[in-house]
């Protein structure tokens, strides 16, 4: 069985292409620039969800982990997402706050590293992007269990019921863990595959805070 799945995973196409030459050179001066160009050309392919991204962090045991997450907003001060201080990841976050951001968009052959630190933003734009959500995304954030053992799929159930009842009566509910965090990148690495495997890489880094931006050319 192992040498069946590594041949069935060998046989499987990857960076096929054909991906538009790219300018690497030719990138915006900062990172958050170069990345709304590619989030823009990524949206004009048409790649379904182009905003999904992977937030990576690592638990009290220095062990990994990661999940997909949406993108909220990218401006001055990072990369921004929304999540509940009480979830694991937001528990992780509060401990250390050094984290990765990931993004794939496998038409273009594109991927976008992201390496920072999350700093949460104030109450009122986390009461404003929680208020943004659909009825029932904001309800199920409510019962602020989210990965915890659900032993009896009822409870769920009673949960939402109280949850849709809550917001009913309190339209403008914002629950006190809900969260924005924006990531200050330390450094970006923009990727640009290619069929020969000689892929494009261009990364931004900065030497202090609020320094310029350093842009350099990686080996494939």
């Amino acid at each position: 069985m192992p040498d069946a799945v590594k041949q069935r995973l060998r046989a499987l196409k990857s960076l096929e292409g054909p991906f538009e030459p790219v300018d690497l050179a030719a990138l915006g001066e900062t990172p958050q620039a170069a990345f709304l160009d590619w989030l823009e050309a990524a949206i004009a392919a048409g790649i379904a969800e182009p905003h999904a991204m992977t937030l990576s962090t690592v638990d009290a045991a220095g062990r990994p982990d990661a999940r997909v997450l949406i993108l909220k907003n990218v401006d001055e001060r990072g990369w921004h997402f929304a999540i509940s201080a009480a979830s694991p990841k937001g528990r992780q976050i509060e401990a250390e706050p050094a984290v990765a951001l990931t993004f794939y968009w496998q038409t273009l052959g594109r991927q976008v590293r992201i390496r920072g630190r999350a700093t949460a933003l104030d109450a009122a734009d986390c009461g404003q992007d929680f208020l943004a959500r659909s009825p029932e995304a904001r309800a199920g954030m409510l019962p602020g269990r989210q990965s915890q053992a659900l032993d009896n799929p009822s409870s769920l159930d009673a949960a939402m019921a109280l949850a849709r009842a809550r917001l009913a009566a309190d339209p403008g509910l914002v629950p006190p863990a809900w969260r924005v965090y924006a990531v200050a990148a330390e450094e970006v690495e923009f990727w640009q595959g290619a069929t020969d495997r000689l892929h494009g890489r261009l990364r931004y880094r900065r030497q202090a805070a609020e320094g310029p931006w350093r842009k350099e050319r990686l080996w494939p």
